[in-house]
C-alpha cells in the first residue's frame, strides 16, 4: 500500500511553497502523481452586496477570483517545473459557498490531500472549508503543512494520538505506509480510562495491531497536567523530537470546535511540524 494519488488546493500563491515542497516529496517517494487546484474565490454571496447591486460589481468580484487563480497556478507551475514528479496543475473559480462541492470532486479520487494551515494571521476564510471538505465530503486523509516547518522526506518518528476512538482508528489506517517506514512510531495515550477492558493496557490492542504490520511502537502513557490535551500532546512532540504527528480529526462537532475549541483547531493552529489527519 503507498499513495499513488496526491492531490492538493491552493487559494493563495503566498502558501505553496511549503506545501509542494512536501507534496513533490512525497510524489517522488511514492512514484506517484500529483495533481493540484488553483482556485480563485468570489466571494460576491448573497446578502454580500447590498441590494439593487448591479452586474459590473458581480462581474468585477468574479473577474478579481479569476486573476487570483491565474496568478497561483503562474506559481505552482514555476514551482514544479524544475521537479522530476509527474504532475498536472488546474485552475478555476469557485463561490465561497460552493467550494466544498469543487474541491470534495477532485479530492475523493486521491489517496492524500496535502494542504496548507487553515488558522493564522492574514489567512483566508475558504482555507477551512477546503480541509473539510476534502476530509468530510471526499473521506480522504489529509497532511496540513506549517508555514516554517522543513519537508519531511521520510518521517522516522511519528507521534500517534491514540484515545481509541473510531476517527484515531482512520488516521492509523490511513497513515500505514508512513508508520510501516518510519524507525518509531509514540502510541501517545493521554490520561487513559480508568474503567473499561483497557484500563490495564493502554494502548496494547493498537500497537499489536501495527506490530503485526511490521511497525516498530513504543507507548507513551502522559498525564493531563496541562489544561488542554493538545498542549500535552504538542510538547511531547518537542520533547523527542517528532518528525510527523497522526491524529483523528474533529472527534466533537465542527461547532463545538469551532465555538469552544478542541484538539483538532489546536493542533491545526499550534504544530510546527506536519499533522496527518483523517475522520
Amino acid at each position: 500500500m503507498s499513495y499513488k494519488s496526491l492531490f492538493s488546493v491552493l487559494t493563495d500563491e503566498t502558501l505553496a511553497g511549503p506545501v509542494l515542497a512536501q507534496a513533490t516529496e512525497l510524489t517522488r517517494a511514492n512514484d506517484a502523481h500529483l495533481e493540484v487546484l488553483c482556485l480563485g474565490v468570489d466571494r460576491s454571496q448573497t446578502g454580500y452586496y447590498y441590494a439593487g447591486a448591479n452586474a459590473m460589481i458581480l462581474q468585477e468580484s468574479i473577474t478579481r477570483a479569476q486573476t487570483e487563480a491565474e496568478e497561483v497556478e503562474k506559481t505552482v507551475r514555476k514551482l514544479l517545473n524544475t521537479s522530476d514528479i509527474r504532475w498536472s496543475a488546474d485552475s478555476g473559480v469557485a463561490q465561497l459557498a460552493d467550494l466544498g462541492r469543487h474541491v470534495a470532486a477532485r479530492a475523493r479520487f486521491s489517496d492524500l490531500v496535502v494542504l496548507p494551515r487553515p488558522y493564522g494571521e492574514g489567512r483566508g476564510v475558504e482555507l477551512e472549508p477546503v480541509l473539510e471538505a476534502a476530509m468530510f465530503d471526499a473521506h480522504t486523509p489529509i497532511l496540513v503543512m506549517p508555514d516554517d516547518s522543513t519537508v519531511v522526506k521520510d518521517p522516522k518518528k511519528i507521534v500517534l494520538a491514540w484515545n481509541e476512538s473510531a476517527e484515531a482508528m482512520n488516521a492509523t489506517r490511513a497513515a500505514l505506509p508512513m508508520l510501516k517506514a518510519a524507525n518509531v512510531v509514540h502510541v501517545v495515550v493521554i490520561d487513559p480510562p480508568t474503567h473499561g477492558p483497557n484500563r490495564s493496557d493502554p494502548g496494547g490492542l493498537i500497537s499489536q495491531y501495527l506490530a503485526r504490520h511490521g511497525v516498530k511502537v513504543e507507548i507513551d502513557v502522559l498525564s493531563k497536567t496541562m489544561p488542554r490535551v493538545s498542549d500535552v500532546l504538542l510538547r511531547h512532540v518537542q520533547d523527542i523530537d517528532a518528525d510527523l504527528v497522526v491524529m483523528g480529526a474533529y472527534g466533537h462537532s465542527r461547532f463545538r470546535e469551532a465555538i469552544l475549541g478542541g484538539a483538532t483547531r489546536y493542533m491545526l493552529e499550534q504544530s510546527q511540524i506536519p499533522v496527518f489527519m483523517a475522520h
